[in-house]
């Protein structure tokens, strides 16, 4: 089992319960259309404003992308309302060669109708929005945060922090080196500064936004060689920076050793950036080792082992068989992993 991964079970704490704000209405800015990926073969559309004849914002159409403040609040995509099939199928993890630990967390597969309205963000939260946040609250540093070193194994160090990883970034990475606690901090900051709720998604709304409508492994093709036009992993120029890994992709190279600023690749179907590969994605809900009398209604599962979350979406530092969007990884909400991060959902009052 490769070290990085068993790293982020590590022991944790819960969260806050989230208060309840006043409301204003959203800043609503576009719907996307108009633009034509050729690997995933969708459009995004052009730019359409939403507001009621009245002059007054009204809830936004699903796809619309808003946000509810000009200084710190992320780009949000209003998702609509269906049902899916959350899980692996029977074969996919044996096709996809998958390790044995992350082996049978993912099933039985099971229907879940989303029926009610929530927006996710476009982008993981970067560090630019993170280091916003901890200046205005004064957010101490973490104590440690488990990360490459020199050597080019990888430990758990001192002086790694979110601003320091180990490795270079841009203000616009996935920040990183941070837990389950922080993330539940950060969108509480950010309710309080929209005047909306939000917080993690469900594991369910998560796996719902990340297949955009898909059935297969991933959003778009399952080809080796074709995972590096729009998907951050474990690949040659990966393994160039990393010569100790050997679960990598060798058939492509997709540009980055590390992580990679966010909407480096296309977008799924919804408008969603990096939704597989780059980071780990922290989630709301409680770890079960499988999907037995898991909630059908995608709401959060607040029942079994609530000292670890549930991270989705895999990371650049990972092989393609745990890059997909079933793969599920119940960490300790302690954990501060270089290649673990979060994005951030809005309920939709």
């Amino acid at each position: 089992m490769n070290p990085k991964v068993l790293a982020l079970c590590v022991a944790l704490a819960l969260s806050l319960p989230v208060q309840t704000l006043p409301q204003t209405p959203p800043r609503v800015i576009s719907t996307p259309t108009g633009y034509r990926n050729d690997i995933m073969g969708f459009r995004e559309a052009e730019t359409i404003s939403y507001f009621a004849a009245s002059g007054r914002a009204r809830a936004p159409a699903p796809a619309t992308q808003f946000r509810d403040c000009p200084n710190g609040c992320p780009e949000m995509v209003m998702l609509p309302r269906g049902r899916f099939v959350m899980g692996a199928p029977p074969g996919e993890e044996e096709r996809e060669n998958a390790p044995n630990y992350f082996r049978g967390h993912s099933v039985p597969q099971h229907s879940v109708t989303i029926q009610h309205s929530f927006a996710i963000a476009k982008f993981d939260v970067t560090r630019d929005e993170y280091a916003q946040f901890v200046a205005e609250t004064k957010r101490p540093d973490p104590d440690t945060c488990y990360t490459p070193d020199a050597s080019g194994g990888e430990s758990d160090k001192k002086d790694a922090k979110w601003h320091s990883p180990g490795f270079p970034q841009t203000g616009r990475d996935p920040v990183v080196c941070v837990n389950w606690d922080d993330a539940q901090a950060y969108v509480a900051w950010l309710s309080a500064k929209a005047g909306h709720v939000y917080r993690l998604p469900t594991e369910a709304e998560w796996e719902y936004a990340a297949r955009a409508g898909t059935t297969t492994a991933r959003y778009g093709s399952d080809r080796p060689a074709e995972l590096c036009h729009y998907i951050n992993h474990a690949d040659l120029d990966f393994s160039e920076q990393h010569p100790r890994e050997s679960d990598v992709n060798r058939a492509c190279r997709d540009g980055f050793g590390f992580t990679s600023p966010v909407g480096s690749f296309p977008p799924n179907r919804f408008g969603l950036y990096d939704m597989l590969g780059n980071v780990w994605q922290w989630t709301e809900d409680c770890w079960n080792d499988d999907y037995k009398d898991a909630p059908p209604d995608g709401s959060s599962w607040q029942n079994g082992n609530c000292g670890r979350r549930v991270m989705r979406g895999g990371a650049y530092s990972l092989m393609p068989a745990l890059v997909r969007s079933s793969v599920r990884l119940g960490a300790k909400s302690s954990a501060r992993d270089h290649s673990g991060g979060f994005r951030v959902a809005r309920t939709i009052e």
